[in-house]
């Protein structure tokens, strides 16, 4: 498949999905005073504007507004962000989360795959070893994950990105200052993955 985009010179085309909706309808974690999908939102935008500032990739977001609401319930706005990938036409999607827990002592990243031995889990080795050499994050590994439902449903490689415990001190302290810094380890995998150099 690559193979073939270079040879049409065809942008790859990737979808971003910021997770959760503002408000009650599948409403995301919190903690130390921030809200997951208020985090998620912004590390899209930024992510979304350097992969299309790229001319070999293209991208779309599943939420344009901050405030943007998807689906009436949980299964419904699930299944709309994998309907826009799919609408998209996507070679691969890209799910942004915050973890959080009981414990504030859980910290660190990890990304959740379909299944091992796939691209899936190729690309998102490289975006998570990006992610821990930028940030600092402790590297929780890439698990494969067969319950969740943008994994199970979608056609195209896909992941589950959780940048990093929204309920630990530090870990919440990099979610508020260092968003831009998020999406640029997340493009520089994506560059890795795919063998390209940074076009800055």
């Amino acid at each position: 498949i690559l193979y073939s985009m270079e040879v049409f010179n065809m942008a790859i085309k990737i979808f971003i999905d910021q997770g959760h909706n503002p408000g009650g309808i599948n409403g995301g974690a919190e903690g130390n005073g921030l809200y997951e999908q208020d985090i998620t939102y912004n590390i899209g935008i930024y992510l979304n504007d350097l992969l299309n500032k790229d001319p070999r990739f293209q991208s779309e977001v599943s939420r344009s507004s901050p405030d943007e609401i998807l689906g009436t319930n949980n299964t419904t706005s699930l299944q709309e962000r994998v309907n826009k990938a799919i609408n998209f036409g996507a070679d691969y999607f890209i799910s942004l989360h915050c973890n959080a827990s009981d414990n504030s002592a859980f910290n660190g990243t990890e990304i959740f795959v379909y299944r091992e031995n796939s691209p899936a889990y190729d690309l998102a080795t490289d975006i998570l070893d990006s992610i821990v050499d930028e940030i600092g994050t402790k590297n929780n590994g890439v698990t494969e994950n067969r319950t969740f439902f943008v994994l199970r449903r979608t056609p195209m490689p896909a992941m589950l990105i959780e940048l990093a415990f929204i309920t630990n001190p530090q870990d919440a302290k990099l979610l508020e200052t260092r968003q831009y810094d998020f999406a640029k380890a997340i493009y520089e995998g994506i560059l890795e993955y795919f063998d390209y150099d940074d076009l800055d």
